[in-house]
């Protein structure tokens, strides 16, 4: 399947794709308006501090589903499941990466708690809709994560700071991108952090943590919103002994529509 017929297909069909290994690729502009979701698996003794954790941190982690143990199946998804449903997984130990794959079946037990998290992808379609052109969606690649010197608010064993997604946006259209991704809170909202990329510790923009290096072109300023690739970041930085999540950029697609 090329990935420029990804965005005719409906959420089921992406997931199938994805469950029979058809596709592995990341998910921005895949099924649009439609809710997409970042992962997090964690042992059940963890569960509560990374749900205090998300409730403390609304804007990175705008939680859209919590599973029971055991269960893989979400509300948000019938027939679906989220032990193979995304185009790749990683499996993090003692905060390290220790493997990428693409079906965690072989990893899962009965104690896992699984939750979903808005991601912004979600909003893009309406981006798109408002005329502000996004440049990862273009050059079909995945959007630049960069970690931060944000802080979270700790809970429990979880601490750490902020993963942020930047997209390019031209001055006149800044304002608009505010207000368009405002009025999606559950998958992040509006932006955290605007221009002077210095000021929350990046670098270099050029070199992104996660994700693909996108030009940022003359009369354009760097916006950067709260992303859900900050929960395995905490789990890094809090040496969580074993967790799942989705590898950056690589989504669950819901069949929530996103308005």
């Amino acid at each position: 399947m090329l990935p420029s017929k990804l965005d005719t297909l409906s959420p089921a069909e992406v997931r199938q794709l994805c469950r029979g290994g058809d596709f592995a690729g990341a998910t921005a502009g895949v099924a649009p308006g439609y809710v997409q979701a970042n992962l997090m698996i964690v042992p059940r003794e963890y569960a509560f501090d990374f749900l205090l954790f998300a409730q403390r941190n609304p804007k990175p982690c705008p939680l859209v589903e919590v599973l029971e143990a055991g269960q893989f199946e979400p509300r948000l998804a019938a027939g679906a499941d989220l032990r193979s449903d995304l185009p790749g997984y990683r499996i993090l130990r003692d905060g390290k990466l220790a493997e990428e794959v693409t079906d965690i079946s072989g990893w899962w037990r009965d104690d896992l708690v699984s939750f979903l998290i808005g991601c912004s992808f979600s909003f893009e379609s309406a981006l798109l809709r408002g005329g502000i052109s996004l440049r990862h969606v273009e050059n079909q690649a995945n959007v630049s994560m960069y970690k931060t010197t944000i802080p979270c608010r700790s809970a429990g064993r979880m601490h750490g700071n902020m993963v942020v997604s930047m997209r390019p946006t031209k001055a006149a259209d800044v304002a608009r991108a505010v207000e368009i991704s405002g009025r999606y809170p559950q998958v992040h909202g509006a932006p955290v952090h605007v221009g002077h990329h210095e000021a929350i510790g990046n670098a270099d923009l050029a070199r992104p943590d996660f994700g693909d290096p996108v030009e940022i072109r003359d009369g354009e300023i760097p916006v950067f919103w709260a992303c859900g690739v900050t929960p395995q970041y905490i789990a890094m930085m809090s040496g969580l002994p074993f967790c799942i999540t989705h590898q950056p950029g690589k989504m669950f697609v819901t069949d929530a529509l996103t308005d």
